[in-house]
């Protein structure tokens, strides 16, 4: 045998162990539980805002009950530069999750237009949050970390911007502990929009809302593995 034909016997079983490997992780959070939703139908008992006086049931598209509304600047203020806006679930850590919900942003369209997704949450000063911008810059469109000090960008993939309208849109969260990966989706489930790799939090809460713009979410569900 000579050392090419050699060097092909070891490459393919290893790049097909690759393959195999790229598709468990593909498939992974798929095949995570169930552990949270909510459709806002029966209230607001399991959320814990930040500042309860800037959020409220607004009713949803048609068909569709009520939403979560953040219908109003909140008054909180976090210890570093961050979002103002932040609404989590109750009482459930994950590890390795999924994240999705429905969002509608109800603020008129100017430049710097966003919502915001956080999680490994593990109190105001230690967290990772989404922001979905209008316009990407280092400060907007990213996947940040706040650890003890102002945000800071840990984005390796994004976008232009975000295309906020007065539509509802779905967005979604992949986290994988084990590899560090975060993957964003925006409407498209299949292709991320935003992607980071960290395993500065390895589990936390996670939650909903905006960085210092209104709107409204609704059918959020949660699949993960429970801290």
């Amino acid at each position: 045998m000579t050392k090419f034909s050699r060097f092909v016997t070891k490459l393919i079983p290893a790049a097909f162990a690759a393959l195999l490997a790229c598709g468990f992780a593909s498939n992974a959070s798929a095949q995570l539980p169930l552990v949270f939703e909510d459709d806002f139908e029966k209230g607001t008992d399991h959320w814990q805002p930040t500042d309860a006086n800037a959020w409220k049931l607004a009713p949803s598209r048609e068909g569709k009950g009520q939403a979560y509304s953040l219908f109003q600047q909140s008054k909180y203020k976090p210890p570093h530069r961050s979002p103002f806006n932040v609404s989590l679930i109750k009482d459930v850590q994950v590890t390795d999750f999924r994240l999705e919900a429905d969002v509608l942003s109800t603020k008129a369209d100017y430049p710097h237009r966003s919502m915001t997704m956080f999680f490994g949450y593990q109190d105001p000063a230690h967290f990772y949050y989404i922001h979905f911008g209008k316009k990407t810059d280092d400060h907007a469109n990213q996947i940040f970390i706040v650890n003890d000090a102002p945000r800071i960008k840990i984005s390796t993939k994004t976008t232009p911007g975000t295309n906020w309208d007065d539509a509802w849109h779905h967005v979604k969260i992949e986290r994988n502990v084990t590899s560090g990966e975060i993957k964003i989706f925006f409407d498209d489930m299949k292709n991320p929009v935003m992607e980071a790799v960290d395993k500065t939090f390895l589990w936390g809460q996670v939650g909903v809302g905006s960085f210092d713009d209104i709107g409204n979410w609704d059918d959020v569900k949660l699949w993960g593995v429970k801290k």
